[in-house]
């Protein structure tokens, strides 16, 4: 595994200034955002002749692989949801919206090719997620499932002409939230073999979910990682449960996103689940934290992530007093 970082944390700075910046505190790939508008990198700059080898010449130059590309906004607007709501990422009829999602997901794979990256990170949506309760439209989430289907299916299939993988980030605002509907969605694909996940044990601690089973459980599609940590706070999660709602940087929250090593998440043992299942990739930093700023995130995340890595598997024993079987 190797320490990444996610150049969104700072989209008011180009490309290459991000890159150079975290290559001192010692990370060793980056995830680029590619959504419209986002500052950094533009889907249709990539794709234009000589772009994505210039981008790859500045990386590698620096020592640094891509680990993914991300377009979360826009694959928001696959599944919704359509109304006012997702207005800021585009405006436009809720049909609108939709082909326009899935088309720029499409796009962001072509432009993974061209810069030889298999990753691409974002969100299916939903219209509305408290449709998961059986009151009042029990049907509800079934529609979703294959509302899912028929709008992923031919999206995957285009990134397979690609060699691109679709990464979900599972979240509670999300079609897939939990382990559950993390299994279930590779179901409804059935079993497409560009569909899986960039695992953020933060979002799954939101709604108190080991992280570790996750990744036991999805271990083979587990495409990515966010580092990102969560702060079940306990002085007021009796008082807010899980999901309450308001500003994020209310002292009053239950829940509060955190950098690693300074919330909830037993990072030993994912670190050491995501080993067991073989994944050898990047985790990715990302800055949600509103105790702290960026560029304390920058410094104490990898400070604390890199000794913990593990950097090889065990080689096992061959003498008289142990016998692997």
């Amino acid at each position: 595994m190797k320490m990444g970082f996610f150049t969104a944390n700072f989209t008011e700075r180009p490309l290459e200034e991000v890159a150079r910046m975290v290559v001192e505190y010692g990370y060793e790939a980056i995830e680029i955002p590619v959504y419209e508008g986002n500052g950094q990198l533009e889907i249709e700059d990539i794709l234009k002749p000589g772009a994505a080898k210039k981008v790859l010449e500045m990386t590698k130059g620096l020592g640094l692989e891509i680990s993914a590309l991300s377009n979360h906004p826009e694959s928001f607007l696959i599944m919704g949801p359509t109304g006012i709501e997702t207005d800021f990422i585009m405006k436009g009829t809720a049909e609108e919206k939709i082909r326009h999602g899935s088309e720029r997901l499409v796009r962001t794979a072509q432009a993974a090719n061209a810069l030889g990256v298999d990753t691409v990170v974002g969100y299916p949506g939903v219209e509305n997620w408290g449709r998961f309760f059986f009151f009042p439209y029990g049907q509800g989430w079934a529609e979703y499932e294959q509302q899912f289907a028929d709008r992923f299916v031919p999206i995957l299939d285009e990134f397979k002409k690609y060699g691109v993988k679709f990464a979900i980030e599972p979240h509670p605002n999300s079609f897939v939230y939990d382990i559950y509907t993390a299994e279930r969605a590779i179901e409804l694909v059935d079993k497409h073999p560009c569909l899986g996940y960039n695992f953020d044990p933060a979002n799954i601690l939101y709604l108190s979910i080991s992280p570790q089973i996750f990744i036991d459980r999805l271990g083979e599609r587990i495409f990515h990682v966010h580092a990102k940590d969560a702060e079940l706070v306990e002085h007021n999660l009796a008082v807010g449960g899980t999901l309450m709602q308001g500003d994020m940087r209310r002292i009053d929250r239950s829940f509060r996103f955190r950098i690693p090593g300074w919330g909830d998440v037993p990072w030993k043992k994912v670190i050491t689940e995501l080993s067991m299942v073989g994944y050898k990739g990047v985790l990715s930093y990302e800055h949600e934290d509103v105790t702290m700023s960026r560029m304390d995130g920058v410094k104490k995340t990898a400070a604390y992530l890199k000794p913990l890595i593990i950097e090889a598997s065990y080689e096992g024993r061959s003498d008289k007093l142990f016998s692997e079987t």
